[in-house]
């Protein structure tokens, strides 16, 4: 893992030493809190300076482990950084489960806002993505209504979402479905720590195709090489399955572990599609257009991870993951 990603797990544990009683009072203070921003950007260090490195969405779920001004948080994928107040809400955690409990709408559209009054010429109240989740409210005309964390309502286009009732009931977890949505990002640039439509890292890029379809995963290409069943690839690579996983980095030598630094998801016929500058569709194969000498030569492994959602740890949904209950 990157250091300065591996800052905020040294963090949190400075921050159990110097704060014991934060513990003690964690279940009955605003401990908690839910990103209120559609998209949250989580940093390293409590600055606007300071590096992101991951994202959070609206509707989030999170633990406040700290404050210095910002709120040191917890997401669903138990990564942890500094968010500014602005981007949380913070609740009990009695207001929490009101909230998980709440009738939802789920943005399904990569981008959109939410309206002031329910027509097109109305003021926005706040942009939207893919994944972001408000409270409903209600309906008229061709409108959710719908209200915020922190209490802020307005209308949301149909054409934007769905009642989370609805979207349980529509949703497919097969790997053809999944590589469907992975294929809609297409051309959506790279972006470091991004989790969302508006920009994806490798790892983030495989994360918000799996929250669009209710998966959860670990955040980082080294994390997510450690859920499912790994995979030698054969040299045909008729061993793989669209839907696996691909996992690139360093091999290991007599002197040096195996290194995982990027990650993909597998096509078939020797395809992979990614994030590395944008989002597009890639090969193993020489003979294709789209051969990728680069990632060919660095490849590791697979896996295949979507026979274990909910039957591993660390790959879950948010009916099972305890920060929506």
């Amino acid at each position: 893992m990157n250091m300065k990603r591996l800052f905020p797990y040294l963090l949190s544990a400075a921050l159990a030493l110097a704060c014991p009683a934060m513990a003690q009072e964690s279940d009955t203070v605003r401990a908690y809190g839910v990103l209120n921003l559609s998209v949250a950007n989580m940093r390293a260090e409590p600055d606007f300076s300071s590096e992101m490195i991951t994202q959070g969405l609206l509707g989030m779920p999170v633990r406040v482990l700290g404050e210095q001004t910002w709120q040191y948080v917890q997401t669903p994928d138990r990564y942890k950084g500094w968010v500014h107040p602005v981007a949380v809400h913070r609740m009990t955690r009695g207001e929490l489960e009101a909230w998980n409990r709440a009738e939802k709408v789920v943005v399904t559209a990569h981008y959109g806002f939410v309206l002031a009054e329910p027509h097109a010429d109305a003021l926005p109240v706040s942009d939207v993505v893919a994944g972001d989740r408000l409270k409903w409210e209600g309906r008229k005309g061709h409108y959710y209504r719908v209200s915020y964390p922190d209490g802020r309502t307005g209308y949301l286009h149909k054409s934007l979402a769905k009642p989370e009732h609805e979207w349980r009931h529509s949703l497919k977890q097969d790997a053809a479905s999944i590589l469907r949505t992975a294929h809609t990002l297409t051309g959506v640039p790279y972006l470091w720590a991004g989790t969302s439509s508006k920009g994806v890292d490798c790892s983030g890029f495989v994360r918000t195709v799996l929250f669009m379809h209710d998966i959860i995963i670990p955040r980082d290409a080294s994390q997510q090489a450690g859920v499912g069943r790994r995979i030698d690839i054969a040299p045909d690579f008729s061993n793989l399955e669209p839907g696996d996983l691909v996992f690139f980095g360093r091999k290991a030598t007599a002197d040096r572990k195996e290194r995982v630094v990027h990650v993909a998801l597998y096509l078939g016929g020797k395809r992979f599609i990614h994030s590395q500058g944008d989002v597009h569709v890639s090969s193993f194969d020489p003979a294709d257009p789209l051969f990728d000498e680069f990632n060919l030569n660095r490849l590791l492994f697979a896996t295949r991870f979507l026979p274990y959602v909910n039957q591993m740890p660390l790959l879950e949904t948010t009916g099972t993951n305890e920060f929506y209950r």
